[in-house]
């Protein structure tokens, strides 16, 4: 998949930059919604709030390893099937949106926030979201480790998304809660929320609606499995 190359090859072109250099390419393609809630003062310190670009370009930028690693991970997982019904270019078109409906989500409620937000998260809840659409009786696979047993969960995928996206609201509205009109840093939880809702939505208006193969089966900690209805069958009675 494409996009996990891409993604992969600005985390190593972010890892190459001295100092000056990481700042100066954050705050140039991170999105740092005060840059827009307050554009007299961001001209002041050099920054550009015409520039629209962060809305996308802070999709394929991510924090750390794990933050790659597990971004990634969930991609590969839930959208090789989309992308599968979807097509390629299709696929680039829905997920591109979705990234920037997460990060219009994230600035709609921190427009004063000083602080880079990046990660492909807003996009990759909207593959969540077309995932759920497209596949809702999948059987999503979920490990959750009880001390030091593992307890194995077999979901399905409207259920399974339906509980992380009330975990989402849930944890976003603590978030303005706690914010009371200033700025925190931690996860961009609107922006998963926007992605979704938008994933949800747009899904079929990129072609979503026809038949296709199920979803493969993945190994890992988290696995989506698309069970297909059985269906009787009259044997065949010719000679072999």
């Amino acid at each position: 998949m494409i996009l996990i190359v891409a993604n992969i090859a600005v985390f190593f072109v972010q890892l190459g930059l001295s100092g000056n250099e990481a700042t100066r390419f954050l705050y140039t393609y991170a999105l740092v919604p005060a840059v827009y809630g307050h554009p007299d003062l961001a001209r002041q310190a050099g920054l550009d709030p015409d520039n629209y670009w962060p809305l996308l370009t802070n999709t394929f930028m991510h924090a750390g390893y794990l933050h790659l690693i597990v971004n990634m991970w969930t991609l590969w997982l839930f959208g090789a099937p989309v992308e599968g019904r979807l097509g390629g270019w299709r696929f680039l078109g829905f997920y591109l949106l979705c990234g920037a409906v997460g990060s219009l989500g994230h600035l709609a409620f921190n427009l004063d926030s000083r602080i880079p937000a990046l990660g492909a998260s807003g996009a990759i809840a909207g593959v969540l979201g077309g995932y759920a659409r497209l596949f809702p009786r999948a059987r999503v696979s979920v490990v959750q480790p009880i001390f030091i047993f593992p307890l194995v969960l077999h979901l399905p995928a409207v259920l399974y998304t339906g509980l992380w996206f009330a975990v989402q609201v849930f944890q976003g509205t603590v978030q303005l809660s706690a914010s009371q009109g200033g700025a925190t840093g931690g996860i961009a939880w609107w922006a998963h929320i926007g992605g979704f809702v938008a994933g949800l939505a747009a899904v079929m208006v990129f072609g979503g609606g026809g038949r296709s193969a199920p979803p493969a089966v993945r190994p890992g900690a988290k696995t989506a499995q698309h069970r297909p209805r059985r269906r009787w069958r009259i044997p065949d009675t010719k000679g072999r």
